[in-house]
């Protein structure tokens, strides 16, 4: 079953290219990822979503996660809350949520009147 990872940040001032460009250059060789996005929710705020094959393939790239995590921790802020620098959840996909295609729309064609003659 797929799975999903999110994690919240707080970046420090000044170092949101820093951070933006760590993602960026990060080319994971997880097995089992099937890739992500960096969302920017806020003033200095972001959230990384993670899209898994299933929650072993998640659990068995920790390491990996957090040695990338490792290169761009110095540009995090604590969170507060007893958060700390990061905010991670995780989870097995219970529902798949779609968009409803459009009814197919039945095609008519013209007539063309010919003048008679």
């Amino acid at each position: 079953m797929p799975a999903f990872n999110v994690v919240r940040f707080r970046v420090k001032p000044g170092q949101e290219e820093r951070f933006i460009e760590a993602h960026k250059k990060a080319r994971p060789k997880f097995q089992g990822f099937i890739g992500g996005n960096l969302i920017k929710t806020g003033d200095r705020t972001y959230c990384i979503i993670g899209e898994w094959r299933n929650m072993k393939s998640m659990a068995d790239a920790r390491d990996e996660m957090i040695g990338i995590l490792d290169t761009f921790r110095d540009t995090l802020e604590d969170q507060g809350g007893d958060l700390g620098l990061t905010d991670p959840v995780a989870g097995e996909v219970v529902a798949r949520l779609a968009i409803p295609k459009p009814a197919a729309r039945k095609r008519t064609v013209e007539k063309k009147s010919r003048p008679k003659g």
